[in-house]
């Protein structure tokens, strides 16, 4: 290679700076300082409602974890608000045989919910029927094998909502269920 084209080559070469460790260590420390900043004074208090520092309150941030614990649940669907309610109930699923528990909901509205089982485990699906759907359709969102769980569901539909539990023990076992949110019971299927 002639030296005009080891010039021309070596004039294309990026040229990087290369950090001392000092600047590094440094760069790291003011951002975990700004991290930590941000967490005192917004997402604490708009999270939790912790407000170390007053800023939060004074920017209005803490009134936004207050109106998420007043009631996370309730919402409004076409222009009408839909009804909060809570319901516990138990119900007993036959040894050798399976039964299912629906509720109504309107497409949006929300449900938390959790079920426990004494005496064993159950074989569950949680889904939903969409309202006025005539060929069977229906839509599975939890599909397993336990004795607890809990969540929470936003209905993609209007329609009936539940749970189908099949016992495959030699004895009956109970459920405890708790629901809280907007719905109607439909009950037992």
């Amino acid at each position: 290679m002639s030296q005009l084209e080891q010039k021309g080559s070596a004039q294309h070469e990026p040229q990087h700076s290369v950090q001392s460790t000092q600047t590094l260590v440094k760069v790291s420390a003011f951002a975990g300082l700004f991290g930590a900043l941000i967490l005192m004074v917004a997402i604490l208090p708009a999270e939790y409602d912790i407000d170390p520092t007053g800023i939060g309150a004074a920017l209005g941030l803490t009134k936004l974890a207050n109106a998420a614990s007043v009631n996370p649940i309730k919402q409004t669907m076409s222009g009408q608000a839909a009804e909060f309610q809570e319901h516990n109930t138990e119900i007993t699923v036959p040894a050798g045989a399976g039964l299912e528990y629906k509720l109504s909901l309107l497409k949006g509205n929300a449900i938390r919910y959790s079920w426990k089982s004494s005496g064993g485990k159950l074989f569950f699906d949680f889904h939903g029927e969409p309202k006025g759907d005539t060929t069977g359709y229906f839509e599975s969102y939890t599909v397993s094998t336990t004795d607890a769980i809990k969540g929470s569901l936003t209905a993609p539909f209007d329609g009936a909502h539940g749970w189908y539990w099949k016992n495959n023990g030699s004895s009956p076992i109970t459920i405890a269920l708790e629901i809280e949110g907007n719905y109607k019971i439909i009950g037992i299927k």
